[in-house]
């Protein structure tokens, strides 16, 4: 096993309204007739999201000329947010950066060579020596699937420290002129932040029982076929253009309940031996396709819908403000099984069982 030490979110100086953000962005991305514009605001209004953080200023974003500039824009304002982000859960840890063996940092909203954990151990003083794992491509089941990826290294590392990083600007990914439906939906969704984990195998000093520091018993991935075209990028000249299809919330329910069955059934476990959710904020009608799908209520997933409204979707991000969430208000009683669990690109799903 390994262990959760801390988790922790950071999040941009910029906080708006989501009405605020509608109508910003509305000035970029409709460029014809108000029909558009109405169809915005109501695909905002019905986002499940109150408040969302950028990494700028909203005026900013109206400056913006092309990929080139806002991947700058990104590289800058990530190794910062990814450096606070580290920091702190190094802290909340009782660990310094001197003490990490493996970094894994996952993003999807922009692209840095050198990778943006290489640029950010500077900022922060990882060792020169430091194992570092960038994952690109995963979008956001990232946060879920980045935890399991830990977990395998420190179950071959028993004494070592292990963080996963995650970092999405996901504001600046917006395209403008664009009024197709993705854009649009996406654009009143997403929010900008970063977040981490520190972990430790279960032969380091740091690990044992204590109240907000879970284990890590097992992982299980699932790619679904004939799926590739649900949730992506597409790639062009104007930068990453969302791909999100209506299709998402029928996946969640077609696949989710036999996919955790399966894999709690290999523990001995049922659903109703899992007392607390860690789930991505995908969007109400995927929250709602997952409660179908897991067959609990509005409530177990509690956590996850607090997030969505008052930070937005932050793509790998999310569910590691969730996991922060649960661990610092509502601290899982010993003993009790847990389940991290998040959906993205592929079209693929992550589930990671821990045990308070």
């Amino acid at each position: 096993m390994s262990q959760i030490l801390a988790a922790r979110g950071a999040l941009p100086e910029h906080r708006y309204a989501q009405e605020e953000l509608t109508e910003a962005f509305a000035d970029l991305i409709v460029t014809g007739d108000g029909l558009d514009r109405g169809l915005l605001r109501r695909f905002h209004a019905n986002a499940g999201v109150s408040t969302r953080h950028t990494a700028y200023p909203i005026e900013r974003y109206g400056e913006l000329d092309g990929f080139t500039d806002a991947n700058t824009l990104f590289i800058s304002a990530a190794v910062e947010l990814g450096a606070e982000a580290l920091t702190d859960a190094l802290k909340a840890a009782g660990l310094t950066p001197h003490d990490v063996d493996l970094v894994v940092c996952t993003t999807i909203t922009g692209l840095a060579v050198p990778s943006l954990e290489a640029r950010i151990a500077a900022v922060v003083g990882l060792r020169p020596d430091v194992k570092r794992v960038p994952i690109v491509g995963l979008g956001c089941v990232a946060g879920a699937a980045g935890i399991a990826r830990v977990h395998d290294y420190l179950r071959g590392h028993r004494d070592g420290v292990a963080v996963l990083l995650s970092v999405e600007l996901c504001s600046l990914t917006v395209q403008r002129g664009d009024t197709s439906v993705a854009n649009l939906v996406a654009s009143g969704l997403f929010g900008d932040g970063a977040g981490a984990v520190v972990c430790v195998g279960d032969e380091h000093p740091s690990a044992g029982p204590l109240a907000g520091r879970p284990r890590v018993l097992d992982s299980r991935s699932r790619l679904y076929p004939e799926t590739e075209r649900a949730m992506g990028w597409d790639v062009g000249s104007t930068g990453l253009r969302i791909v999100l299809g209506a299709e998402v919330p029928d996946l969640v329910r077609s696949y989710v309940r036999d996919d955790v069955d399966g894999f709690l059934a290999d523990h001995d476990l049922t659903r109703d031996d899992i007392d607390w959710w860690v789930c991505h904020p995908g969007g109400p009608k995927v929250l709602e396709a997952m409660q179908d799908a897991l067959e609990v209520d509005h409530e177990a997933l509690g956590v996850t819908w607090d997030s969505l409204d008052r930070i937005g979707n932050l793509s790998s991000a999310s569910v590691l403000h969730v996991l922060a969430d649960t661990l610092a208000d509502r601290t899982p009683e010993p003993g009790t099984y847990g389940i991290t669990m998040a959906m993205g690109p592929g079209f693929c799903a992550e589930l990671v069982l821990m045990r308070a």
